[in-house]
């Protein structure tokens, strides 16, 4: 049982790093509105620190957040496309 759990949590951590990695690219992207960079650094800040409670926690936040972003009608499609792909990841996060 011990096993699958450490398997799980690296499975866990290793989507996270995979989202954080996406947003990061986006949040210096300057192409992108001010607005949109500016919400997808609030969902990145809310994935790094731990202080915003477990993995799980976080993952559940920045969904939520980024479900209201991909609403924008000033978003390109090949960026709402991959922020959905960025959902997909998160969503598969479970503790």
């Amino acid at each position: 049982m011990k096993f699958k759990k450490e398997i799980r949590d690296k499975e866990n951590m290793e989507r996270l790093a995979s989202t954080i990695e996406t947003l990061e690219s986006f949040k210096e992207n300057r192409d992108l509105p001010r607005v949109i960079r500016n919400q997808i650094r609030d969902i990145y800040d809310i994935l790094r620190e731990e202080k915003n409670g477990s993995i799980s926690v976080r993952a559940a936040n920045a969904v939520s957040m980024l479900d209201s972003l991909t609403q924008n009608r000033h978003m390109e499609s090949h960026i709402r496309t991959t922020l959905w792909h960025v959902v997909s990841k998160l969503e598969s996060i479970r503790e």
